[in-house]
């Protein structure tokens, strides 16, 4: 007599190997019952050479290390005629070998190893009430293709933190290096603490959010489970990449414009340095530029709140590249598609609506320091947009094409 298993549980399985899960049966059944199960599931994929059948007698005389030996080198494993207990042992010997251990359950016998699992999964419908307590979670359709739905919702809600995460760290090297530039080169100060306070609470707001609703890449269930105690949120690679990498080529667009502004009006890059202390003195008003032009302190002012704005447009035309790299962690951009994800799009706009608006529809109000802002100045920073979508995608490319490789351990966040 044989209970068959769903339809939907070989399909479930295989996702299971894609995606580095090892799936273990382990039963009360006879050991003939409960690898006949195991051959329906497995989709050709069975091999005795690497599949290993053991009775609840055969685990009864094993020690540790031959547990620990038969877990480690075999893929399909199948543990039959199994006591509480034993699934105790089982457990833990998969979680000696560092493994992140999720277990099913019904019945009253499970209790021990659902309590003693990372995470205990209870069946909603047949599951007794002692299994229901014990585990994390209740699954309330008894399907066993549901827990992999649930690694993928918890991949793609992982994925999408980490992008939103780096998506908002990007900006915050654009926004320190003025004041170090400001300090060590005693040039005009190019960014007010007002317009960084409207880079942060208006025109990234919308955008950040807007990564929440990404969909699932591609690839998502073919990756390796992350290593619980090296993968985290935000860690070294996405650090690096962020402040380093894209940060720096933001900051480096927002210079160019800056001394583009003050280029124009008849300061010359080397003018500036050196100028603060001048530049900023009320009792001067006959401050020369690079022409002999002289310039009061109102009009010095005026020029630099114009250059507080050129700054700020800068950033937030190199955000919009920002977000759109920020869709995919290794597929191609073209891979998932520019417009699967509208609410990105909403971002987008409310990024450059928001900041049409701070320079045009407010730019008359002076606590606000922003100036309206000539509209080729809106340009300067395009070239280190398109930079920054350019060097993703080679990134990119270059992970999905060498694997493994130093390049991939240290450019995929």
């Amino acid at each position: 007599m044989i209970d068959p298993p769903r339809s939907t549980v070989p399909d479930a399985v295989s996702k299971c190997r894609s995606a580095g899960i090892k799936v273990i049966m382990v039963t009360g059944d006879h050991p003939i019952t409960a690898k006949a199960i195991a051959k329906s599931l497995s989709h050709g994929y069975y091999r005795e050479a690497t599949a290993a059948v053991v009775n609840g007698m055969e685990l009864k005389d094993m020690s540790l290390q031959q547990l620990d030996d038969i877990l480690c080198n075999h893929s399909e494993i199948v543990f039959a005629r199994t006591s509480p207990q034993q699934k105790l042992i089982i457990v833990e010997g998969c979680q000696r070998q560092g493994a992140v251990v999720a277990v099913t359950g019904d019945g009253v016998n499970d209790s021990p190893a659902l309590k003693k699992a990372d995470i205990g999964i209870a069946m909603g419908i047949a599951g007794s009430d002692a299994a229901k307590n014990a585990a994390d979670m209740v699954l309330l359709d008894d399907n066993f293709a549901s827990i992999v739905t649930g690694v993928e919702e918890g991949r793609l809600i992982f994925d999408n933190l980490k992008k939103t995460i780096a998506y908002t760290l990007t900006k915050n090297i654009a926004e320190l290096c003025p004041f170090l530039i400001y300090i060590i080169a005693s040039i005009p100060m190019p960014i007010g603490t007002i317009t960084i306070l409207f880079i942060d609470l208006g025109t990234d707001i919308i955008p950040s959010v807007a990564l929440a609703y990404e969909k699932a890449e591609s690839d998502i269930m073919n990756r390796r489970p992350r290593n619980k105690k090296k993968d985290r949120l935000v860690n070294e690679q996405l650090a690096v990449y962020s402040y380093l990498q894209i940060g720096i080529i933001q900051s480096v667009g927002a210079f160019v414009t800056y001394f583009t502004v003050y280029a124009e009006q008849g300061f010359l890059p080397s003018t500036l340095l050196g100028v603060r202390v001048d530049w900023e003195s009320n009792a001067i008003n006959d401050f020369e530029d690079s022409y002999g032009q002289q310039w009061t302190k109102y009009q010095r002012m005026y020029l630099q709140w114009t250059g507080y704005t050129a700054f700020f447009v800068s950033i937030t035309v190199q955000q919009v590249a920002d977000l759109i790299i920020r869709k995919t962690r290794r597929n191609s951009i073209f891979q998932q598609g520019l417009f699967r994800n509208k609410v990105i799009w909403v971002g987008i706009f409310s990024q450059i609506g928001i900041a049409l608006i701070l320079s045009y529809g407010l730019g008359h109000v002076t606590a606000l320091n922003f100036t309206p802002l000539r509209f080729q100045y809106w340009f300067v920073a395009v070239p280190f947009a398109i930079l920054i979508w350019v060097y993703d995608e080679v990134r990119k490319l270059l992970i999905r094409r060498y694997p493994g490789s130093w390049w991939d351990k240290n450019m995929y966040y």
